[in-house]
């Protein structure tokens, strides 16, 4: 599956963000997905995921209260609403495929990422 994350940007301290993962030519559906950041100088670091239906969420500690995970299906989209953002929140933002429909392991396919600077 080769995905494409978009809606990265310079965004100011305190302000929104909602990031996009899809693909072409196949169906998400199938499959859980997730998100994941990379900063500068750090290792890449696991942000949320969601299984197939949506029905069931996971966040890292971090994240949770400001990072909402979501998808929609019917347009082959997962996202990422980011609120209250923060300098720390400075990363390139991938998102991943699962091999099924619930998170198992590791993801199997990633996304090029995309990029969000917050400034303060």
């Amino acid at each position: 599956v080769q995905l494409q994350a978009s809606g990265g940007g310079l965004v100011p301290a305190g302000g929104s963000l909602r990031l996009s993962c899809t693909t072409s030519g196949r169906r998400l559906d199938k499959y859980a997905m997730a998100w994941f950041r990379q900063a500068p100088g750090k290792e890449r670091e696991f942000v949320a995921d969601i299984s197939w239906s949506g029905g069931n969420t996971n966040y890292d500690d971090r994240a949770k209260g400001r990072f909402t995970i979501s998808r929609d299906n019917a347009k082959n989209t997962v996202y990422l609403e980011i609120d209250s953002l923060k300098p720390e929140d400075t990363a390139i933002y991938y998102c991943a495929a699962y091999s099924g429909s619930y998170v198992y392991g590791a993801p199997t396919s990633w996304g090029q990422g995309t990029l969000v600077t917050v400034s303060s």
